[in-house]
C-alpha cells in the first residue's frame, strides 16, 4: 500500500485560530499526543519568533520522548539581500535542535515583487541559499511554497522556478501551499499532477491547504490524487481564518476509503480519542458533527434508521465507528419508538422488559414537554432508564437544601459585595451530614456544601469538576419567571458527561442537573452499588 506522510502543523499554524492560546506545557502535552496519534512529523512552532516557543524547543529536547513523530522547527528562508550565515532566523533554526526543518518560501512572483520588494532572481536565490545553508547543517529541509497555487496561476514559469530552485538545493520535500484557501479540487489535482511530472521522482511532493472555501479536505485529497505523497493539517481544522485542513477527515478518508497508508498499524483506532484530548487541552470543544470523530458522527434519532441498524448495523453506518475509536450512538427524545429506547438499553448494558420500555418512553414525552432535552444531556438520560429498572441510586439522599444570598456593606469596603451561603442536609446510608459553605453564586455554594458532606465517604468525587454551566430561557414572555433549562457538563478525567434540570426557578434547575451530576460520576467511578455506611 501506498504511503502518505502526515504532517501536523496544531501547534504552529493550528495556533493562529482566533481565540486559542496555550502554553508550553499544553504544547509538549498536545506534541505526546500527536506522536500517541502516530503522524510522521510534529511542527513544533517558529523557534526564535517569541518567548514560549524558545521555550517549547528547549524542553522539548529533554522532555520529549516521541516513539513514531519527528519533531520540525518552522522559520523562513533568509532575509532579501542578507547571508545565510548571519540570518538570525536560520540560526535559530539550528539551534532549535531537530533534526528536519520548515522553511516557507515566496513562490509567487506577485509576493516576491510586492512583499518581499525585491526582484524574481533574488527571490530564487534566497531559496536556494537557505536549502544549501540548512543542508549543510544536517538538517532534512522542507520547503513550504507559500501561494504556490495563485502564483502558478498568475505566473507559472516564476513558481516553477521557485520550486526547482529548493529541489535543486537539495530539498527533501516542496509542499504546494494553497494559502489564500482559494483554489478548488480540480485546479489543485491538475496542478499538482503537473507539477509532479516537472520534477519527477527527485522530491517528496506536499500539500498544505486552508478551509477559506471549505474545500481543505477536498483539495487535499485532490492533491494526493494529483501525485502528493505528503499531507499538512492540523488536528480539528484548527488554523487562522477559517481553519486549515481538517487531519481528522482526512486520515481517515485516505486510509480506509483509499486504501492509503498513513498512521502505523493499530493507531487508527486512537484518533477519536486523541482529537478529542487536544480539544480538551485547548479548551476548543470537537464540532459534534465533525466527520469521523464528532459525537454526533454515529448518533441515530430517526426510527426508521434506528430499526434499520436493528437488523444490520451497516444500514446507515459508512464504516465502523470502533475503526476510528468512536461509537455508535442512539439519539433518544419524545419521538423515540420502543425499538431506540430498547438499543439505547443494549448500549448501555441495561436490561429492560416492556413495561420498563413503556415507562421510559411516557416519561420522555413528559419531560420533554415540560422543557427536558435528553438528546443533550446523555448521563440524564441513562439514569432516567436506570430508574424505569426500579433502580434508585443509592449513594445519597437530601434531606434539605437553603441558599442565603447577602448583599453586603463593609464600613471599610470600596464597593458592595454578595455573599451566597448554602446549607446542605444529607443523608450517607445511616449517617447525617450537615455542612454549609460560601461560593460565588447558589449553585457554586451548593456544589462545595454537598462536596464536604460526600467527599469523605466518596472521594471519587474530588475528581468530578465542572466544565461548563449553560443556562436557557424556555419562554421569553415569562420574563423574570419563566422556565429555564440548565445543561451541565462534567468530566472525571476519563468521561465527559452532560445532564440537564428544568424549572421556574433556575437554583431548583441547576440543583437537579447537578445531582444528576454527581450521581452519575459516582455510578461510573464504580462508588459502591448498596447504601454507603461510613
Amino acid at each position: 500500500m501506498t504511503s502518505i506522510e502526515i504532517f501536523d502543523t496544531t501547534l504552529r499554524d493550528g495556533l493562529q485560530v482566533e481565540g486559542v492560546s496555550a502554553t508550553v506545557e499544553d504544547k509538549l502535552r498536545i506534541a505526546e499526543q500527536l506522536d500517541y496519534l502516530g503522524v510522521r512529523y510534529i511542527e513544533g512552532g517558529w523557534p526564535g519568533a517569541n518567548p514560549k516557543d524558545i521555550e517549547f524547543f528547549t524542553r522539548a529536547k529533554t522532555e520529549l520522548d516521541l516513539r513514531t513523530s519527528t519533531l520540525v522547527a518552522f522559520g523562513s528562508t533568509r532575509r532579501p539581500r542578507g547571508k545565510v550565515d548571519s540570518d538570525e532566523t536560520l540560526r535559530n533554526l539550528v539551534e532549535a535542535g531537530t533534526s528536519a526543518v520548515c522553511i516557507v518560501a515566496k513562490s509567487s512572483a506577485y509576493h516576491v515583487t510586492e512583499a518581499l520588494q525585491t526582484t524574481l532572481d533574488e527571490g530564487e536565490a534566497m531559496i536556494a541559499d537557505s536549502v544549501r545553508y540548512l543542508n549543510a547543517q544536517d538538517r532534512l529541509v522542507l520547503v513550504d511554497m507559500e501561494h504556490f497555487f495563485d502564483g502558478y496561476k498568475a505566473d507559472t514559469e516564476f513558481s516553477l522556478r521557485a520550486l526547482e530552485a529548493a529541489v535543486v538545493a537539495g530539498a527533501s520535500h516542496v509542499v504546494l501551499c494553497d494559502t489564500n484557501g482559494g483554489s478548488l479540487p480540480h485546479e489543485i489535482e491538475e496542478i499538482v499532477g503537473a507539477v509532479q511530472a516537472h520534477v519527477g521522482g527527485d522530491v517528496t511532493i506536499g500539500i498544505h491547504c486552508h478551509d477559506d472555501t471549505g474545500c481543505a479536505v477536498a483539495n487535499s485529497m485532490a492533491a494526493v490524487r494529483g501525485g502528493a505523497r505528503h499531507v499538512q493539517g492540523t488536528l480539528n481544522g484548527l488554523g487562522e481564518r477559517t481553519g486549515n485542513a481538517n487531519l481528522t477527515t482526512i486520515i481517515p478518508n485516505l486510509q480506509l476509503k483509499l486504501g492509503l497508508t498513513c498512521l502505523p498499524e493499530g493507531h487508527m483506532e486512537r484518533l477519536t480519542a486523541v482529537s478529542h484530548h487536544v480539544a480538551e487541552l485547548l479548551n476548543r470543544a470537537v464540532n459534534p458533527q465533525a466527520p469521523y470523530v464528532g459525537s454526533s458522527a454515529f448518533a441515530h434519532k430517526a426510527g426508521l434508521h434506528t430499526s434499520a441498524i436493528a437488523r444490520a448495523k451497516d444500514a446507515y453506518e459508512h464504516i465502523d465507528p470502533n475503526a476510528v475509536g468512536n461509537g455508535t450512538r442512539f439519539v433518544v427524545s419524545e419521538m423515540a419508538g420502543r425499538a431506540t429506547i430498547t438499543m439505547k438499553a443494549a448500549e448501555l448494558g441495561l436490561d429492560m422488559d416492556g413495561p420498563a420500555v413503556n415507562t421510559v418512553i411516557d416519561d420522555l414525552k413528559r419531560l420533554e414537554h415540560e422543557g427536558y432535552h435528553f438528546e443533550a444531556a446523555d448521563a440524564s438520560l441513562e439514569l432516567l432508564m436506570r430508574r424505569a429498572t426500579g433502580w434508585q441510586q443509592p449513594f445519597f439522599s437530601v434531606e434539605s437544601i437553603r441558599v442565603i444570598t447577602d448583599q453586603l456593606t463593609a464600613p471599610s469596603a470600596t464597593a458592595d459585595s454578595m455573599v451566597t451561603e448554602a446549607t446542605v442536609k444529607v443523608w450517607v446510608g445511616d449517617q447525617r451530614h450537615v455542612h454549609t459553605a460560601e461560593g460565588n453564586g447558589p449553585v457554586n455554594a451548593i456544589d462545595k456544601a454537598l462536596r464536604l458532606a460526600l467527599t469523605g465517604p466518596y472521594p471519587a468525587l474530588g475528581r468530578v469538576h465542572l466544565t461548563d454551566f449553560k443556562v436557557r430561557i424556555l419562554d421569553g414572555a415569562g420574563a423574570t419567571g419563566a422556565v429555564t433549562r440548565v445543561l451541565l457538563d462534567a468530566t472525571n478525567g476519563d468521561r465527559d458527561w452532560t445532564t440537564i434540570g428544568v424549572s421556574p426557578n433556575i437554583i431548583e434547575a441547576s440543583w437537579k442537573a447537578l445531582e444528576d451530576s454527581l450521581v452519575y460520576g459516582l455510578l461510573h467511578a464504580g462508588a459502591a452499588a448498596a447504601t454507603a455506611t461510613s
